[in-house]
């Protein structure tokens, strides 16, 4: 019987590519529901193509609009989203959802017990507790599709809980890696949207760039495994053939190896725990030559520092340096403040965050509103 799923996000970068598996494999995927934001015309196509029972879509307007023109699906308008990650004929939700909106179908879905393909590392960052809960409280699962976090989770199957020393991420380190900071100064929006390595979403790509994406996997990977601070390690790999590693108490490193390309994290969380075949070409030996490894400059990139910062007081700061930077890559994509500005306005907003109640949604809200308020009004 093939797995049902619900792709949430489905015309961003995660949710195209978790169609495209979808596409390969329908004898093995079905896609029962489709979730997204405004683009009415892609979206229209894809049920055309997917023949989804259910679509939701965010607004009102843009609902009705698909509800004309394909009666035979039950249009969801935002405020009905939450229904999708609970529905009965769904076993996996891919959450694609980007930022911290992707929180509230990720709660929606463990809430309902169910698997969630998880590429929205924010919701974990800000509000791990409330997940650990709902985990705890309804019996679903994540298993992460971002390429590092699922590489992590391949390897940790190696060996036990216990006998890990330590969890190792890598990062393509973006474009700039060996700018001086004078350069990194003069970094434009057009030149921090061309990723060297991996084709993905605006803001992702100027956080790989700025590596405040590696920030947010450090946390991310801390909380979904269970390590702290001082057992997660970032290694710059600029080939990105190594996703992540694991080194063992006994010395041994077990690591991920593959070409860097989503679709693989994505189909393999789907599928977990079989293999399927891919459309991906392996990664042969004769790519694993020339492998470079070394340790990022926290200088010249603070996003590093601050992320282990925020992870150490694992509270309020976490939510800070998730939302001041959502606010800072905005106002660095619109010219307002320059690339190293981001990583000033999201410590000038963890300096002066106001602490709050981390144990509710209301909590983390109103808390992510004072980060976004703080970062907003900073000027260089």
């Amino acid at each position: 019987m093939p797995v049902r799923i619900a792709v949430l996000g489905s015309t961003g970068s995660i949710g195209t590519q978790a169609l495209s598996v979808a596409r390969l494999h329908k004898d093995r995927i079905c896609v029962v529901a489709l979730a997204a934001n405004s683009n009415i015309e892609l979206v229209s196509k894809q049920i055309e193509e997917f023949r989804p029972q259910y679509v939701g879509i965010g607004s009102d307007e843009a609902a009705q609009e698909l509800a004309s023109r394909h009666r035979e699906v039950r249009i969801i308008p935002k405020v009905g989203l939450s229904l999708i990650p609970a529905l009965p004929e769904v076993d996996i939700i891919v959450n694609g959802v980007s930022g911290f909106n992707g929180l509230f179908p990720l709660l929606a879905a463990l809430k309902a017990g169910k698997t969630v393909a998880l590429a929205n590392k924010e919701s974990i960052v800000c509000a791990h507790g409330i997940v650990d809960k709902y985990l705890s409280e309804y019996g679903g699962r994540i298993i992460p599709v971002d390429s590092e976090q699922s590489a992590l989770f391949q390897c940790l199957a190696a060996g036990r809980r216990e006998d890990v020393k330590r969890l190792i991420l890598t990062a393509s380190g973006g474009m700039f890696r060996n700018f001086s900071k004078e350069q990194l100064s003069a970094v434009t929006p057009e030149m921090a949207l061309r990723h060297p390595t991996w084709n993905m979403g605006r803001k992702i790509t100027v956080d790989s760039s700025s590596l405040f994406n590696k920030g947010l996997e450090i946390m991310e990977a801390g909380w979904l495994f269970g390590f702290g601070p001082d057992e997660v390690s970032v290694f710059i790999h600029p080939q990105s053939i190594v996703h992540s590693m694991v080194e063992f108490v006994d010395g041994s490193v077990v690591a991920q190896l593959a070409k860097p390309d989503m679709r693989l994290a994505i189909q393999y969380a789907i599928t977990y725990p079989e293999r399927i075949p891919s459309s991906i070409e392996g990664a042969g030996p004769a790519a694993f030559s020339g492998l470079e490894f070394f340790e990022p400059d926290t200088d010249r990139f603070p996003a590093i520092r601050l992320a282990y910062e925020a992870f150490r007081e694992g509270k309020c700061l976490p939510i800070a340096y998730n939302a001041a930077n959502e606010v800072a890559v905005e106002r660095f994509l619109k010219g307002d403040i320059a690339f190293t500005d981001i990583a000033s306005v999201v410590e000038n907003t963890m300096e002066h965050m106001p602490r709050g109640r981390v144990d509710t949604v209301e909590g983390i809200i109103f808390l992510d509103e004072e980060a976004r308020r703080l970062a907003r009004e900073w000027k260089a």
